[in-house]
């Protein structure tokens, strides 16, 4: 009788801390809170409890609704009846579906504000049938939608309780972070959990080391158990999704990956989470966990760390641990992304003092900060690009060292990735895409970090050979005098002119009140400048959607590409070369006059690919028509999509038009040929006469290969004798033919895997990044395996690293493929899923 008292005290205790605790999360989640903020977070509950036409989120459709003990108070019915006219005295109480509602993340905590996002799990126990599932679905889809056009960001996740101890892995937080996190959301979910409606978390009840008055169980679900059988709980009074177990090295790889991922678009708050993951790793296997923390100080009645805030623990937690490994330099990061995150602006006056000023006031003071950094940072949202590229530089030097942490981390315990190929190729490539710094591409600070970059004066100096600088271009954001130029640090440099203006464009540092200044030796007119910067502004749109799965699981291919010919040269301005008596209207620009000139002298190609990236590529000489086609042919798979658009801008004073609708036709017929053909053979070729000479590109299975002959006997010879060298793929014999399918998605620049089963196993076909091929007969073993070595190698090496501008990796990890036979023995081939 005893036993019984005490745990039932026990528990009322810790059900009363539960209920305080919601209290005074929900009242920091409204204070300082927008009305619309209000209006969503208060009529939420109400809203899913009932399903009435006159609410949000109605349909025709019956629906799950009902919300176990849930009765919205005075307040709530007033609202609901002025807002939509809705009474519930009409209705009976719905029967209950839906065990509770709990938001998650920011919400409540210090780092909530104003452009937080409301995330909130509408949990479940009832064995709803899959269309039921579905109806309610759709039902917080409407209420989403409704609260997107009151201006509040809220994503509904129908979560069932069965979901973490069956290791389902359907997606919470976004695309793609099923498979790389579990129990790491779980936990999550249970440090900042905020009860809305609904039943009381059992979770925080149970003992971590599972003692009961005294008595030890073996797991659990035996605590529970014992709880129920000594009636200190009503089990239908509590929700549970179960303990956090099971916590893996894997999963903690798979965890810090996906932060990596979010780091793209919410910087500031994924430094934060990152090394939160890192210094749970730190003590891998002792999984000291926040979420432990929290339950413990509830089970104790003791409201320290600010009454739990989660946020307020893990900058706690992970000051604790840099301190351990001596880091002051990502300690100083980490508290000012805290402080931008948090967005309070300390510096300015404010006589509203919220308990989140007066929190993060006393946190600066304990941090040393002086006014300047303050003001400095409150200042963000005016920083230019030296400020932006530096914190950028920072941010991505600390990831990386995250990274490099958790490579040791992995080889230290043996990580064999759990996550699947499909997601692990996904977030790599995001990741490869945004950081990994190549010759070509046009890095792109992140444009979270301030809302305006632009700048009134641009100068574009170019230096020739000299002992001093590097030959090439830079730009300067002050106007072209001695005296400006000579005391300020260049903001960028580049060989290629159109490569630092488009730098300049896509980093939104031009704006339609920049000025532009052009100085190249005596030559100081910007009237080409200016033609360049109009016709990337009217072509190239800087805000796009971000890449989509199926794209980034997919090879690379271009989508927007802008042709720029003759920017620099202009042969049509040379009298001595080029005689205009010729007959202009039948005229060969690759071939013009008598002297046979080519009048294309450089080409940049400026493209935006499915990856989003942008790329730029620069060729010049009598020939850089040629160099250029090659290039841009060879990055065509056969299966690509043809560019959304494709737009030639020339820049030659005489004969423009003629240039442009001639190198139009040439793109258009070189590009029909590369996607149709079917075999390996020089069967479909395409002559040029370029400068005086003839040259032939030839269309072949892999890519598409150059070549000059000085007369008809010896390109035909070659034809005939197929002795045409330089070749994608040679292949010996006809018993290591490549399947036809193939041809289909081979692409260069990316390593790739196709499977065929075999009645003795499996055929192995990999093309290389210069689609040269490997064939491997009659394998044995498991696919899914060698696809999990695969990657794992990749992720895990050390080799990946470039060490080039900020230390970016390498995160192009390669594709698999299974080529497929249909009963009519025809083959095609789709994406390895990783089911046998």
């Amino acid at each position: 009788m005893i036993f019984k008292i005490t745990m039932q005290e026990y528990v009322a205790q810790v059900k009363q801390t539960l209920v305080e605790l919601a209290l005074i999360k929900r009242e920091r989640a409204l204070d300082a809170m927008p009305d619309s903020f209000h209006q969503v977070f208060l009529l939420l509950p109400a809203l899913l409890h009932y399903h009435h036409p006159n609410l949000p989120g109605y349909m025709p459709e019956p629906v799950p609704n009902g919300i176990s003990f849930y009765q919205p108070d005075k307040v709530i019915i007033d609202k609901l009846y002025s807002q939509f006219a809705f009474e519930d005295s009409a209705l009976t109480q719905p029967t209950t579906k839906i065990s509770a509602l709990y938001s998650m993340g920011s919400t409540c905590s210090l780092g909530q504000s104003i452009d937080s996002d409301l995330d909130v799990w509408v949990c479940i126990e009832q064995n709803l049938h899959a269309d039921e599932r579905a109806a309610l679905q759709q039902k917080c889809t409407l209420i989403e939608q409704w609260a997107s056009s009151l201006g509040v960001q809220l994503t509904l996740f129908v979560v069932n309780v069965d979901r973490f101890r069956d290791k389902h892995h359907e997606c919470l937080m976004g695309e793609n972070c099923g498979s790389a996190q579990h129990m790491l959301l779980l936990e999550e979910f249970y440090r900042s959990a905020n009860l809305l409606a609904g039943k009381l978390l059992l979770w925080y009840v149970i003992p971590d080391n599972f003692v009961i008055n005294g008595q030890q169980y073996d797991s659990y679900d035996e605590c529970i158990l014992a709880l129920i059988v000594s009636n200190a709980i009503n089990r239908e009074d509590w929700i549970d999704f179960g303990s956090l177990v099971d916590l893996s090295a894997e999963e903690y790889f798979g965890a810090s990956l996906w932060q990596l991922y979010k780091s793209i678009d919410s910087p500031f708050k994924a430094v934060l989470k990152t090394l939160l993951l890192e210094a749970y790793s730190w003590q891998y296997p002792e999984n000291k966990l926040i979420a432990c923390e929290v339950k413990q100080a509830i089970q104790q009645n003791n409201m320290q760390y600010f009454c739990l805030d989660s946020y307020y623990m893990m900058l706690k937690r992970v000051t604790d641990y840099l301190h351990a490994v001596n880091d002051q330099q990502r300690l100083n990061l980490v508290r000012s992304c805290f402080y931008l995150k948090v967005n309070e602006k300390l510096s300015f006056q404010d006589t509203n003092t919220s308990w989140r000023q007066l929190l993060l006031r006393k946190l600066v003071n304990d941090w040393g900060w002086h006014h300047e950094e303050i003001a400095n940072l409150d200042g963000c949202d005016g920083w230019k690009i030296e400020q932006a590229r530096q914190i950028h530089e920072v941010l991505l030097q600390t990831m990386m060292t995250g990274y490099r942490h958790l490579l040791s981390f992995g080889r230290r315990n043996n990580v064999e990735s759990l996550i699947s190929p499909k997601d692990l190729a996904i977030l790599t490539r995001k990741l490869y895409a945004v950081y990994e710094v190549l010759p070509g591409k046009v890095t792109i600070i992140n444009s979270n970090i301030s809302n305006d970059l632009s700048e009134p004066y641009l100068t574009f100096i170019h230096v020739k050979n000299d002992r001093v600088n590097r030959p090439g271009w830079y730009v300067y954001k002050q106007k072209p005098t001695f005296e400006s130029i000579i005391s300020h640090q260049y903001l960028e440099y580049s060989h290629s002119l159109v490569k630092l203006v488009a730098w300049c464009y896509f980093n939104r540092l031009i704006s339609d009140k920049t000025q532009f200044f052009y100085r190249d030796g005596d030559n100081h007119n910007p009237t080409k400048l200016n033609q360049l910067v109009a016709d990337l502004q009217s072509y190239f749109t800087i805000d796009v959607p971000s890449a989509s799965e199926e794209a980034l699981y997919g090879p690379c291919e271009i989508r927007h590409l802008a042709i720029m010919i003759n920017l620099k040269e202009d042969l049509t301005l040379d009298e001595q070369q080029v005689s205009f008596e010729d007959d202009l209207s039948h005229g060969n620009v690759l071939n013009f006059g008598e002297k046979e000139l080519s009048l294309i002298q450089s080409i940049n190609l400026l493209y935006r690919n499915s990856w989003n990236e942008i790329r730029v590529l620069h060729f010049s000489g009598s020939l850089c028509v040629l160099d250029a086609i090659k290039t841009l042919l060879n990055r065509m798979h056969k299966d690509a999509d043809l560019p959304n658009a494709i737009k030639i801008f020339c820049y030659s004073q005489y004969l423009a038009k003629e240039i442009k609708e001639q190198i139009e036709q040439l793109i258009e017929r070189c590009i029909d040929l590369r996607l149709s053909t079917t075999k390996n053979n020089s069967e479909q070729f395409l002559p040029l006469r370029i400068n005086g000479s003839s040259w032939y590109l030839f269309f072949e299975r892999f890519g598409v290969s150059v070549h000059q002959f000085d007369n008809s006997i010896d390109f035909y010879g070659a034809v005939s004798n197929n002795k045409v060298q330089g070749r994608a793929l040679n292949i010996q014999d006809e018993s290591n033919e490549l399947p036809n399918e193939i041809d289909s998605v081979a692409c260069e620049g990316i390593i790739q895997f196709f499977f065929e089963d075999t009645q003795e196993g499996f055929d192995l076909y990999i093309l290389n990044e210069n689609n040269q091929v490997e064939i491997y007969r009659n394998c044995n073993g498991n696919k899914q395996n060698m696809v999990r070595d695969v990657n794992s190698f990749y992720a895990l090496s050390d080799d990946r690293f470039t060490f080039v501008a900020s230390s970016s990796v390498n995160f192009n990890l390669p594709q698999f493929y299974q080529i497929l036979h249909d009963s009519d023995g025809s083959k095609k081939i789709v994406l390895f899923n990783g089911i046998e």
